[in-house]
């Protein structure tokens, strides 16, 4: 059974290996965390830890390490966040001054990361292609479905097929589809996708409720044309920490090739959490079970963006939470500032 008692030896055995990246043992933990009860006792709680696989001995007779198990409850429940120091948070705003071009944003915001936790910062910046609005065509092909086309200067068409709340007459379709060329035309993706998330702003008010699901469609078919920026600082970093993985060289390989890296950094399940943390072997890819990623998301013109690190997993969750956190608030403030 795991008492209040046990996670706190478990609290203590995280927060002394992440320091020494040594096996702790239980002398230790009563000698350096004040208990007030035996080395026997404590002992007795590392076998109910190791009952629970959440920490494990990496050789026979000798200290403890966490498991994977074991840091993701540490996370979860264990974990105290700490703030970010006056000296760090000015370091970040200085840093960070003088622009506010999002993608100048984020290269300086990564590079600060790195600087600041000693890990591989990472920053992920969907961008809308610079191409145009050629063409939006609106196709009856019942009373209430209507495929929606549209054409980049690009060439590229997207197509979607949208069901209507009511039934919509081809002279309807026709007038609005005339409004949406006439809006939208010749505009940049971006700003499309911005007029669109508003159709009452240009079109007639007895319009806006059959128009409504045809924008948003026509929303998506924008953002299916956006690629995706990667952004990687400090990957000099991992070489300080060698020992903390088996072999370095497939993991090397994954940051310059970004591709693994870019999948696992956009299916994070960022949406219902401040900050999220992805532990060793939760990760799909075998490449990445030896590293943790912390990542969060941010306002950026046009939507989310995403900003993060990788490390071993015997990284400083506190700290490196509390950097990333920090980091995307002022990122966030920072394009709240340019809408304004």
């Amino acid at each position: 059974m795991i008492t209040e008692r046990s996670l706190e030896v478990l609290r203590a055995i995280v927060g002394d290996y992440v320091a020494t990246s040594e096996p702790v043992g239980s002398q230790r933990i009563v000698d350096r965390h004040g208990f007030n009860v035996s080395a026997a006792t404590i002992r007795n709680d590392m076998s109910a830890l190791e009952e629970a696989e959440l920490i494990t001995a990496p050789h026979t007779s000798c200290g403890r390490i966490p498991t994977d198990k074991g840091y993701r409850v540490f996370v979860d429940r264990l974990a105290e966040v700490r703030p970010l120091s006056p000296a760090q948070r000015r370091a970040i705003s200085q840093f960070m001054a003088g622009t506010l071009d999002p993608e100048q944003l984020l290269d300086r915001s990564v590079r600060m990361l790195a600087q600041l936790t000693g890990s591989v910062a990472i920053g992920h910046l969907p961008s809308l292609l610079n191409t145009d609005v050629h063409r939006i065509e609106l196709v009856p092909l019942h009373e209430r479905r209507v495929l929606t086309v549209l054409i980049t200067d690009s060439g590229r068409v997207e197509q979607r097929i949208t069901e209507l709340r009511e039934p919509a007459s081809a002279e309807l379709l026709e007038r609005l589809r005339d409004r949406f060329n006439e809006q939208l035309v010749g505009k940049r993706l971006r700003d499309a996708a911005a007029l669109l998330r508003n159709p009452q702003d240009f079109l007639a008010p007895e319009d806006v409720a059959a128009a409504t699901p045809l924008a948003a469609a026509l929303v998506d078919q924008v953002l299916a044309n956006q690629h995706h920026r990667l952004v990687i600082a400090g990957a000099a970093n991992l070489a300080r920490s060698e020992r903390d993985f088996s072999t370095i060289l497939p993991l090397l390989e994954a940051i310059e090739e970004q591709v693994v890296l870019l999948r696992l950094f956009t299916e994070l399940d960022i949406n219902d959490r401040e900050v999220a943390v992805s532990i060793g072997h939760e990760h799909e890819n075998a490449t990445l079970e030896e590293t943790s990623v912390v990542a969060t998301q941010y306002r950026a013109e046009g939507g989310a963006a995403r900003v993060g690190l990788l490390g071993p997993t015997r990284m400083d969750y506190s700290n490196n939470i509390a950097a990333v956190r920090a980091v995307a608030r002022y990122l966030s403030r920072l394009t709240d500032d340019l809408h304004d």
